[in-house]
């Protein structure tokens, strides 16, 4: 059962020079209790996909379904009530929290807006039993973010997003401001709530080796498009887009007999401002021939469940 539904979705913005296409006719299914991985380099529109989905920026037109729910025809009013259901893990811990509120403010301050607490008791034990399920230590209720590590700060970002009881939750690049070391608790502390609370994920990342464990399917972007779409396994087992094989070669290996071989993209990368219709990667793909450069090639299925957007295949 599909619990998100994406459509048509499309995001621009205006440019002195042009339309700037972020988000460029994007459609897939999350169904529930999927983590779905969107990667990408960065300037390929995942964040703002993310970002796009929850209405904290605005869709320019497309369909998004939550639970059967269109999120786009919601006014603002019923959007405040939907997002009890839809919340979002910022890339950035300290940025994305106030550093003028404390670590019992900062997670008790949806209860209150959502009126989910109605005094302080209530929500002190709400707040208490936050900080449990996230690995936050009590001692730290009453400390600032600038006191804490960046693993405890992206702590108080999911205890946030937790709050609400939500079932679907955006992870933007959760992980990737922090050490390798924490990194590894962060995500294991994701795939345990993902467990425990039946959550639906779409894990948004640069990082192909974590969306790799992580995951049960990925979505590669370039350029506001999906190029790929396809499960983890199958992705890693039978690459078929030049630019999905270029971002597995660039992942780092410890057994010196077995590398890929590094795919080294050349050319420029082509402008988000008015494109032409035509293939986006063409002018960095070794494959590409004249009609990359002429006509823009359909998403289709290329094999059971493998979507690919690429003349050649």
């Amino acid at each position: 059962m599909s619990i998100l539904e994406i459509k048509n979705l499309k995001k621009y913005y205006d440019n002195p020079r042009g339309i700037l296409h972020a988000v460029d006719d994007v459609s897939v299914s999350i169904a529930e209790g999927e983590i779905l991985g969107v990667v990408g380099e960065s300037g390929c529109g995942k964040s703002t996909l993310g970002r796009v989905l929850l209405r904290l920026v605005e869709p320019t037109s497309g369909h998004i379904s939550y639970m059967g729910t269109d999120i786009v025809s919601l006014k603002r009013k019923d959007m405040k009530k939907m997002r009890t259901k839809m919340q979002m893990i910022f890339q950035d811990p300290y940025s994305s929290l106030d550093p003028r509120m404390s670590v019992s403010q900062l997670i008790s301050e949806p209860l209150y807006v959502y009126g989910i607490c109605s005094n302080k008791k209530e929500a002190g034990e709400r707040v208490d039993e936050l900080m449990k399920t996230v690995g936050l230590d009590h001692r730290y209720r009453n400390a600032y973010p600038h006191e804490l590590d960046g693993g405890r700060r992206q702590r108080i970002g999911i205890a946030r997003a937790l709050s609400l009881e939500p079932g679907f939750i955006v992870c933007d690049e959760p992980v990737s401001a922090l050490d390798v070391s924490i990194q590894a608790q962060i995500l294991n502390l994701l795939q345990d709530l993902r467990e425990e609370r039946k959550l639906t994920y779409m894990f948004i990342t640069h990082d192909l080796s974590v969306v790799y464990h992580l995951t049960n399917n990925i979505c590669v972007m370039y350029l506001g498009r999906i190029v790929e779409y396809c499960e983890s396994k199958e992705l890693f087992e039978n690459t078929l887009h030049p630019y999905s094989q270029a971002l597995l070669s660039a992942i780092p290996s410890i057994d010196i007999h077995n590398r890929k071989e590094r795919i080294i993209l050349k050319g420029e990368v082509q402008s988000p401002i008015e494109p032409p219709d035509r293939c986006r990667f063409a002018p960095r793909c070794n494959f590409a021939t004249d009609e990359c450069f002429t006509s823009e090639p359909v998403l289709r299925e290329a094999a059971p469940g493998h979507l690919v957007s690429c003349h050649k295949l």
